[in-house]
């Protein structure tokens, strides 16, 4: 069956999931079943769980939640979690659930053949599934890309007032700054995001589409936004344009490479299904599951050899900083302290 033909026939199987989610806490653990927890998108999550369905017998029941309340909930629940599995669309987040100790290590040769060592946690508490990039979005009228070669750029005068984000202590942003305090040091990613903040059009407000909106209103030339984004935007009637008013531009390809964030997933610490939460891992890190995110939300597939989709292959094959997710595990909490300091959310 095509990729496309698994998409189409989720929305019956979401609503079987939704349904399970409902009634997850009072479900005796099972051998044919696996809990999972997720603050990823119900379009993209449940065609992928529906192939695992089909390919192994064993059945989902999923939770939809913001990534705070997951872990709010996990909390709580303490050892009668029925949770087995949290899929989250950040790697900051995946360190702080197991700092937190809500995960479990797993070993299988499985999830380590498909995974690179870069791509998850060298004792097993995480694993990356898929990577997006963050690049600069720019204006196609009112920006010469060979102006931009590095995120440090975006502290230059130049820039002044001419900037658009969403806050700063959003964990895409947060995850930017750590990569910078990784490369640069703790100072000079301070001077550079306050240089940032300086050339704000406005204070930091919205969402990625919505910077690149504003880039085609005019109301400012450049935006750091993700990846996916693009693709989504050139599926909407109503936002074509917006995606087709930038160009993206790739930063620091002749240094580290572009910066990067992971979605990925954690065996939960009381996981009541554990060898299925395990295959599970094992399903989403292989060939079928990986080309089915790479189709359905335009990220980059961990495991190589992958197929891009064809709007990613568009971008071209840039540098991308293969350190970012172990720089976003070491200095999330400083960037947020940074991001505080400065006090960025103010604007400029």
């Amino acid at each position: 069956m095509s990729i496309k033909s698994l998409f189409a026939r989720s929305s019956k199987f979401a609503l079987t999931a939704s349904v399970a989610a409902a009634t997850l806490m009072p479900l005796a653990v099972s051998a044919n079943e696996v809990n999972v927890y997720t603050d990823r998108q119900e379009f993209l999550i449940a065609p992928l769980l529906q192939a695992f369905t089909e390919a192994t017998g064993t059945q989902v029941n999923v939770v939809y939640a913001s990534g705070a309340g997951m872990e709010e909930r996990i909390k709580a629940e303490g050892r009668n979690s029925p949770v087995d599995v949290v899929m989250t669309v950040d790697v900051g987040r995946l360190v702080d659930m197991v700092n937190d100790g809500l995960t479990q290590p797993v070993s299988s040769e499985v999830i380590e053949s498909n995974i690179p060592a870069e791509f998850r946690a060298e004792d097993g508490s995480w694993f990356g599934l898929t990577f997006r990039a963050r690049p600069i979005y720019a204006s196609k009228e009112r920006v010469d890309p060979s102006e931009i070669n590095s995120y440090l750029d975006l502290a230059d005068e130049q820039w002044k007032g001419r900037i658009c984000t969403r806050p700063g202590d959003h964990d895409y942003n947060l995850g930017l700054l750590a990569a910078m305090i990784h490369h640069h040091g703790e100072e000079v990613a301070r001077e550079w995001i306050k240089g940032v903040k300086a050339n704000l059009a406005q204070s930091p407000q919205g969402n990625d589409r919505g910077q690149v909106q504003n880039i085609y209103t005019g109301l400012c030339d450049v935006a750091i936004v993700n990846t996916y984004y693009m693709g989504a935007m050139l599926a909407s009637d109503e936002q074509r344009p917006w995606a087709e008013s930038v160009n993206l531009i790739f930063p620091d390809q002749d240094t580290v490479g572009t910066h990067i964030n992971m979605s990925g997933a954690i065996v939960a610490r009381y996981a009541p299904n554990f060898d299925q939460a395990v295959q599970l891992l094992e399903f989403l890190s292989d060939d079928l599951a990986q080309e089915m995110y790479s189709a359905g939300n335009t990220e980059y597939p961990v495991k190589p050899g992958v197929q891009w989709s064809e709007i990613v292959q568009m971008w071209g094959e840039p540098k991308f900083d293969a350190e970012s997710p172990a720089a976003i595990a070491d200095y999330k909490g400083l960037a947020l302290r940074i991001m505080n300091e400065v006090d960025f959310n103010a604007g400029p």
